[in-house]
């Protein structure tokens, strides 16, 4: 481990950038989200359908779903309004599956009867971590919407199992960076992408390597930056109506790393 080893922002190998969080973005949205983090900002809003899917009707659990997209100018080069789903690009899909998926894992969906929730992230501004920040962002807003509709007597129950947030940690030469900007993503050897839980367990993991394998005891230490970031993350989202955080500069103390099952 390299923990001296400063990177182009100054942070150290294990911090977060600077995260801030704005709630009620959206009047007629049951729970709405602008999360930042860093230069990365996303909008995640979260609305109650009285339906479900086809394949659900009559099963008395709902559904949860979520769709993804980035604005024309939240990158440096416009990205192409996609004005339908026929047009949408495999990314958009892929991401949106993915803030489905994650959510799904943390929410009891036989608890809001035959309903579907539906999640809707726009990218604002992109700086790297977005599908990461979409999910983190997502839970927050989806919190928000249960305590809604527990007070209008909507649920009677709150469909949440575990709190989730997800970060993205990469590799450069051996040592892992937490939360990676769109700089540094562009010139690690390796990216991954965690969803984790509260207690530390693991929804997905998206990741490749760019020039060459990785050792698998480099992946354990992957895996303990993606543990410490996230839970980092849901110490610091303590819901209000404005939350500033800086980031946490303190290093991974030896004596409360997790250990991984061999």
């Amino acid at each position: 481990m390299h923990q001296s080893i400063m990177r182009v922002d100054g942070r150290r190998c294990d911090q977060l950038r600077t995260m801030r969080i704005t709630y009620d973005i959206f009047e007629y949205a049951a729970g709405s989200v602008l999360f930042e983090l860093g230069k990365t900002k996303v909008l995640c809003a979260v609305t109650l359908q009285q339906t479900v899917p086809t394949f659900l009707k009559g099963k008395k659990t709902g559904w949860l779903t979520a769709e993804y997209a980035m604005l024309p100018v939240s990158t440096t080069n416009r990205t192409p309004r996609e004005l339908s789903s026929a047009s949408r690009n495999g990314r958009s899909v892929e991401i949106s599956r993915l803030i489905g998926r994650s959510l799904r894992a943390a929410v009891n969906l036989d608890a809001i009867g035959e309903r579907t929730i539906m999640i809707d992230c726009d990218v604002l501004q992109a700086d790297g971590g977005t599908r990461t920040a979409c999910i983190t962002g997502a839970y927050l807003a989806l919190e928000q919407a249960v305590q809604k509709w527990l007070s209008l007597k909507i649920i009677d129950t709150s469909p949440l199992l575990e709190p989730i947030a997800a970060v993205s940690v990469g590799l450069k030469n051996g040592q892992p960076l937490l939360d990676l900007d769109c700089a540094e993503d562009n010139t690690v050897d390796a990216d991954y992408n965690f969803v984790i839980t509260k207690s530390g367990g693991i929804v997905e993991v998206q990741g490749t390597s760019e020039k060459q394998a990785v050792e698998w005891s480099v992946l354990q230490e992957v895996c303990l930056f993606a543990i410490y970031g996230a839970q980092d993350l849901l110490q610091r989202c303590k819901q209000s109506d404005i939350l500033v955080t800086e980031p946490n500069i303190t290093t991974i103390p030896h004596s409360t790393r997790y250990r991984l099952a061999s």
